[in-house]
C-alpha cells in the first residue's frame, strides 16, 4: 500500500500552506506494524501513567508487561497470525491491555459494542470467525444466551475492579452486590481475566513477523447497505491516521512538549474507531488515558473532570450539549482545557457556541467512517467553521454525481476519499466492497458534500438511508429486519426523525399482520433483540407502505410523510 499524494491544483493545497500544515506525512522510521510503535511508546515514555480509571492508574512499563503476559497467554492457546479475537468491554483498564496483546501476539482484534443483544453478538462472532472473546462479567449473560457461538472457543471474563488492586475488591462488591450490575451466567471452561493475565510468562512471548499491509482490526460497520461488516484496517491505516492526526494536534500540543500527567478524557468507548484512533495517538504522544467507563453519568464524568482536568477532549455533539448544560460542569474551572475535538456527528452551531463560552475553547470539527480508520477530514484548530473541514494529508477527496463523474466547484457530490487510512476492503465481502469503491481506489462515502474554494467540505444531505443517532450509526435495513421477525408485524419500514439532542431518533413505520398488536410490543421486542441507539423510540401503524414498481419500500416517501405532519 503506498502512500497517495494529493494533486497540486486541489483547492486546499494552498489552505495547508496558509496555515503552516504539512499536507505529507509518512510511516515514522523503524515502525512496519502497530507492534513497533506500541513499542516505541513504552521506551519512550517508561514509568509515566498511560491510563486512569476510577482512581487506579497504570504507567506505560506496565502496560507493556501486561499486555506482553494477555499476548503470551493467547499463542499458548494455539492461536496464530491472522485469528480473530474479540474484545465486548466499555472502558476500562482491561480493554487497552486485552486490545495491545491481541494485536501484539499477531491476531486480529474485533471491537464488539458491549450493549449488544445476544442477537446482535451472535452476527459479529460468526461473521468475524472469532475464536476467542474478551468480556466483561456485567454483559457475560449475553454471551451466554448466543445460539450459535461458531468458532468462539476461549472465553476470557473479566471482573471491573480486576486490575485496581484492593481497591478492585470493595468495586467488584459494589458492583456485583450492591448495584446488582452483574446478571448470573455460566460459561463453561470460561476463563478470568486475572488468571489469564499470570497463566503465562510474558518472557514466553513469541514476537510475530508483521508488514503494514497485515489486518489489525475488524471494525463492524453498516457500510453502504445496512448489512453488519467488518471493515479490515490494516497496521498502516491505523498508524498513518495517527501521523495524519498529528499534523494538527501539534498546532496544540507541540511534539516537544512534556506531557506528563496530562490528560485526554476518554468518554466516549473505545470500541469506536474514532475514541480507538484517539486514543492511540493519545499514547504515541505521551498523554495519560483518563477512561471514564459511564459517560452517560455526568455527575461522575464532572468529579473526574475536577480531580484530573483534562486538556484534551474528544466527543460527539450529544455529549458537549449535555456537559455545557449540567450545572456541575458549568461550575468547574476549564483553563486547563486546550482542544476539544468533535467527531461522529455534526457539531450542531448552537452546541460549539454554548461550549466556547463555557470553556473557553472552539470545538475542531472533524469527519470519518469506520472505513477511513476513521478521520478523512478536519478543521485547522481555530474557530468554529459549521463544516467538516479539508481533506487529511496524503488523503484526496472528490465529490461525484450519481454518474460517477467529479462535479464543479459549489455543486454538491457523493465524497468519496482515497488516501492511505482507507480500509482494505470488508471482510469476506469482495461484492460489498467493488459497491463502495471507484476504479481508481476512491471510497464512496454516501454522504452529499459541497466544497469551497479553500477546499473546506460541508455536508448537505446523506444519499444511503443511514441514521445517525448520537455519533452511532443506525441502518433501517437492519432495524427492519428485526422488527418484522415479529409474529404480529406484516411489514415495516424505519426512517430517521430529527432530535434536538441526539441528532436523529428511528421510526419504524409497521403494518399490521395481526390487529392485535401494540406500539408496547413492538417496542418490547425491539428491546429484546437491539442495543439502545437502534431501538426505534417512535412507532406508527400505517394501512400499507410506499413502495417501488419492484417492491422495494420507499423511505424518501415516509421521510416526506413525516416532513408533511409538520407543514
Amino acid at each position: 500500500m503506498q502512500n497517495f499524494s494529493v494533486p497540486a491544483d486541489r483547492p486546499w493545497v494552498k489552505t495547508y500552506a496558509d496555515n503552516g500544515l504539512d499536507i505529507n506525512v509518512k510511516v515514522p522510521d523503524g515502525v512496519n506494524s502497530l507492534l513497533d510503535s506500541f513499542e516505541q511508546n513504552f521506551a519512550k515514555h517508561g514509568n509515566k501513567v498511560a491510563l486512569t480509571c476510577m482512581g487506579a492508574s497504570i504507567t506505560y512499563r506496565e502496560l507493556d508487561t501486561y499486555s506482553r503476559q494477555i499476548a503470551s497467554y493467547l499463542q499458548s492457546l494455539g492461536l496464530v497470525k491472522g485469528d480473530k479475537v474479540a474484545v465486548m468491554m466499555p472502558n476500562i483498564l482491561q480493554y487497552p491491555i486485552a486490545m495491545m496483546g491481541i494485536i501484539r501476539a499477531g491476531l486480529t482484534l474485533v471491537n464488539v459494542n458491549p450493549l449488544y443483544t445476544p442477537h446482535e453478538l451472535e452476527h459479529q462472532l460468526n461473521d468475524s470467525g472469532a475464536k476467542a472473546l474478551f468480556i466483561v462479567e456485567n454483559f457475560a449473560h449475553t454471551f451466554e444466551k448466543v445460539k450459535n457461538k461458531g468458532q468462539v472457543k476461549h472465553v476470557i471474563v473479566a471482573s471491573i475492579g480486576d486490575m485496581m488492586g484492593l481497591k478492585g475488591i470493595l468495586v467488584n462488591l459494589v458492583v456485583r452486590h450492591v448495584k446488582k450490575m452483574v446478571p448470573s451466567w455460566n460459561i463453561p471452561n470460561a476463563v478470568s481475566f486475572k488468571d489469564a493475565l499470570t497463566a503465562v510468562s510474558a518472557s514466553r512471548y513469541v514476537r510475530p513477523e508483521l508488514s503494514l499491509d497485515d489486518i489489525a482490526v475488524l471494525q463492524y460497520t453498516g457500510g453502504t447497505t445496512g448489512v453488519a461488516k467488518g471493515a479490515m484496517l490494516t497496521h498502516k491505516n491505523l498508524v498513518i491516521n495517527v501521523e495524519q492526526c498529528m499534523t494538527f494536534v501539534t498546532k496544540v500540543f507541540p511534539a516537544d512538549e512534556d506531557l506528563t500527567g496530562k490528560y485526554i478524557a476518554t468518554a466516549l468507548p473505545l470500541y469506536h474507531i474514532f475514541s480507538f484512533t484517539v486514543s492511540m495517538l493519545g499514547l504515541k504522544m505521551g498523554f495519560s488515558l483518563l477512561l471514564i467507563t459511564n459517560a452517560r453519568d455526568f455527575d461522575a464524568l464532572t468529579k473526574d473532570f475536577a480531580k484530573y482536568r483534562p486538556v484534551f477532549f474528544p466527543a460527539v455533539n450529544t455529549l458537549f450539549n449535555a456537559l455545557a448544560h449540567h450545572e456541575g460542569f458549568k461550575n468547574l474551572d476549564h483553563t486547563n482545557l486546550r482542544l476539544s475535538l468533535g467527531g461522529g456527528m455534526s457539531v450542531l452551531p448552537s452546541t460549539a457556541e454554548a461550549w466556547e463560552k463555557l470553556t473557553g475553547t472552539y470545538i475542531v470539527e472533524g469527519y470519518g467512517l469506520s472505513e477511513t480508520s476513521p478521520v478523512a477530514t478536519i478543521n485547522p484548530p481555530g474557530s468554529y467553521t459549521g463544516k467538516i473541514g479539508i481533506p487529511f494529508p496524503n488523503t484526496d477527496i472528490v465529490l461525484l454525481d450519481d454518474d460517477g463523474k467529479e462535479v464543479a466547484m459549489g455543486e454538491a457530490g457523493e465524497i468519496a476519499i482515497k488516501g492511505p487510512q482507507v480500509m482494505a476492503g470488508y471482510y469476506n465481502r469482495p461484492d460489498e466492497t467493488e459497491k463502495t469503491m471507484t476504479k481508481d481506489g476512491y471510497f464512496k462515502t454516501g454522504d452529499i458534500g459541497v466544497m469551497d474554494e479553500q477546499g473546506f467540505v460541508k455536508i448537505v444531505d446523506r444519499k444511503k438511508d443511514m441514521i445517525l443517532v448520537s455519533g452511532f450509526n443506525v441502518y433501517p435495513n437492519e432495524v427492519e429486519e428485526v422488527i418484522t421477525a415479529h409474529a404480529k408485524v406484516l411489514e415495516c419500514g424505519v426512517i430517521g426523525v430529527p432530535d434536538e439532542h441526539s441528532g436523529e431518533l428511528v421510526k419504524v413505520y409497521v403494518v399490521k399482520k395481526d390487529d392485535s398488536l401494540t406500539e408496547k410490543e413492538v417496542i418490547a421486542w425491539a428491546k429484546e433483540n437491539l442495543t439502545g441507539y437502534k431501538r426505534p423510540k417512535y412507532v406508527e401503524f400505517i394501512n400499507e407502505l410506499p413502495k417501488s414498481n419492484v417492491g422495494k419500500i420507499l423511505r424518501k416517501d415516509l421521510r416526506k410523510l413525516e416532513e408533511d405532519k409538520k407543514a
